[in-house]
């Protein structure tokens, strides 16, 4: 994830390598973990990329790849949730 500061908050870029899928999408409690609200872009190969404005806090978020949800294999910080599986975490 790369990280720049705007006025509003911080532009985070969730990144995720899925060969052959043909949609990723970001999910967390930053977007009320709905799965139809930040769909991620093919930019080039297998990578997806979605630009974010976040403001300073603590998020949960996993990726969505054709309807399975995914940790972010770039993060490995982690906490486990009420469905008994991890969700990736991101402080800023």
């Amino acid at each position: 994830m790369a990280r720049t500061k705007t006025l509003e908050g911080k532009k985070i870029r969730f990144q995720f390598d899925a060969p052959g899928a043909k949609e990723v999408m970001v999910v967390g409690d930053f977007n009320n973990w709905d799965t139809n609200s930040t769909p991620l872009r093919r930019t080039k190969g297998s990578l997806w990329q979605k630009e974010v404005t976040l403001k300073s806090g603590r998020y949960e978020y996993k990726f969505v790849v054709d309807g399975n949800w995914i940790l972010d294999s770039n993060n490995n910080n982690r906490v486990f949730n009420s469905f008994g599986t991890e969700n990736s975490v991101l402080e800023l």
